[in-house]
């Protein structure tokens, strides 16, 4: 049987190998809080460019407190850099096209199917190939925040990143944030930062599947 891997040691034993200036890292970001840990740990080693491509999040009215909520925590971030209050390197953002047709065309026929499925697997597929397309010659890797999230599945996502930089010839960067108390650090910087927090990823199964699951514990809905 294969050893899994692990992700995070990968991460870092690339990290113990820079020398010289920082590489250069496009960071898919799914939202503030999720970036929160990962652009603290990433920017002391890399210079970060978030991407905020999320076409899976339904409501535009809830895209846009998303977005906003990231260039805030990227404006703080730098803020406290130039001021010598944190240790990294400034913080760019770029945000990708706003498209919701895109995730419902690419989640087509698995609309049934619960939160961890295929459904959420041709997502990530989706952001992370767009991702991987934006970087052109511009960067030396590419990643996403997603694996912070106890609810995503890493694996798969370090599975989909790897072959697409196969396929574009780029390099991934191996992660899972959430290890090493990651998760447990981003909820503290939320806190810290007051960031607008959700407990679904943005689309509507999701914010559905969610619903379902406090009204059968008696809690109001979403």
């Amino acid at each position: 049987m294969d050893k899994k891997r692990n992700y995070q040691n990968e991460l870092e034993k690339i990290i113990d190998s820079i020398e010289g200036e920082p590489p250069s890292l496009l960071l898919h970001a799914c939202c503030a809080p999720c970036s929160s840990y990962c652009l603290e740990y990433l920017s002391k080693h890399f210079r970060v460019t978030v991407y905020y491509y999320n076409p899976n999040i339904s409501l535009g009215e809830e895209y846009r407190k998303r977005v906003a909520e990231e260039k805030r925590l990227i404006a703080a971030y730098n803020s406290e850099i130039i001021w010598g209050e944190r240790q990294g390197h400034p913080i760019g953002i770029r945000e990708g096209n706003y498209d919701p047709s895109r995730f419902y065309e690419a989640i087509r026929g698995l609309e049934k199917l619960g939160e961890g499925s295929e459904r959420c697997f041709k997502c990530y597929e989706l952001r992370l190939e767009q991702t991987a397309r934006a970087v052109g010659d511009g960067y030396d890797y590419f990643s996403t925040t997603l694996t912070i999230s106890p609810l995503k599945n890493a694996e798969k996502l370090n599975e989909i990143g790897e072959r697409l930089a196969e396929k574009y010839g780029l390099k991934w960067l191996p992660s899972d944030f959430k290890k090493k108390e990651g998760y447990k650090r981003s909820i503290e910087l939320s806190q810290k930062y007051d960031l607008y927090r959700q407990d679904y990823c943005g689309c509507g199964y999701s914010k559905a599947e969610r619903s379902r699951e406090k009204a059968a514990r008696g809690e109001l809905p979403i």
